[in-house]
């Protein structure tokens, strides 16, 4: 006969009686399907899972209780609104024997969504889009937040004034002694000093937190990143030829943008369709050897600004 197996996180007592606020696992990896159009496959995953321990006597929870009930999720729904709150009662439920009464899952993932290019027909490349997704249910009241970062490029428009200048100068030295100046002699200068002076670009971060609603239909996440791409208007490319910079070249100085600029875009067109937590947005300077930074917090949504 079989000897049963010990136990001992129900056999024992906690040798120092103390509660915790959150007891689980972290980096835990995993298929998921997230619930939205366009997500044609499972992506990979890394959870983080735990709920509370208010009982101070109970020594340890059951971590493969709650391993089990992610994996069965990841493996039988769709990644949702609906699935999620499903989850993290049954993670409550299963650690009744503890007082547990919140849970918490954490999952980070990226979408690779395929993106044409500006003007070349037929071509395409793709673009990775991390996502992080914050599930909490808390005495029967559950939320979820997500996170999509976005990268874009940001010129700046001091630098660009400055440069204008610049340009301004030497056309003016090179012509002051003409009373007019032939188009065709305008276009040749133009031509070979129009880069005299240049603004400085640089890629930039868009890191956007939104609190999801219980009902939506999906997750929205693709949705979520099409407008904060075009509220930036010049999101980073995939496949590029020629044309393709050039057009993206006229995106950047038609679109100046401080990073002040950049929070104040993504809050104001994202505010009508999600309820915007956090907004922090980082351009990596190629003037500084630090980055430019801002952000935007709503206390009312769910975010307590740092």
């Amino acid at each position: 006969m079989t000897a049963r197996l010990p136990d001992i996180a129900l056999t024992e007592a906690s040798p120092m009686p103390l509660p915790l606020d959150g007891v689980g696992m972290r980096g835990i990896e995993l298929p998921v399907w997230p619930d939205d159009p366009g997500v044609r496959h499972p992506v990979h995953a890394r959870a983080d899972v735990e709920v509370d321990l208010p009982d101070p006597q109970v020594k340890g929870i059951h971590m493969s209780r709650l391993y089990r009930l992610l994996c069965d999720s990841a493996e039988s729904q769709k990644l949702g609104a609906p699935s999620l709150q499903k989850l993290l009662r049954a993670m409550v439920e299963s650690h009744a024997d503890c007082g547990s009464a919140r849970a918490r899952l954490v999952l980070s993932f990226e979408l690779l969504c395929k993106r044409p290019a500006l003007v070349t027909p037929g071509l395409h490349g793709w673009n990775a889009y991390p996502v992080r997704l914050e599930a909490l249910w808390r005495n029967g009241s559950f939320t979820l937040d997500a996170q999509v970062r976005v990268t874009y490029a940001s010129t700046c428009p001091c630098s660009a004034a400055l440069s204008r200048q610049l340009i301004a100068e030497a056309f003016d030295a090179q012509f002051a002694t003409h009373k007019t100046v032939a188009t065709a002699d305008a276009l040749t200068w133009l031509q070979d000093n129009a880069t005299l002076a240049t603004p400085h670009s640089q890629r930039s971060i868009a890191d956007i937190r939104v609190r999801l609603p219980h009902d939506a239909p999906d997750l929205g996440l693709l949705r979520f990143i099409d407008l904060a791409e075009a509220a930036l208007g010049t999101p980073a490319q995939a496949a590029v030829k020629r044309a393709d910079e050039q057009a993206f070249a006229r995106l950047n100085g038609q679109n100046l943008m401080y990073v002040e600029d950049a929070a104040r875009r993504l809050q104001a067109a994202l505010a009508g369709s999600f309820a915007v937590t956090r907004i922090d947005v980082r351009h990596l300077e190629s003037l500084h050897p630090h980055d430019a930074f801002a952000r935007v917090s709503n206390a009312s949504a769910g975010e307590v600004s740092a």
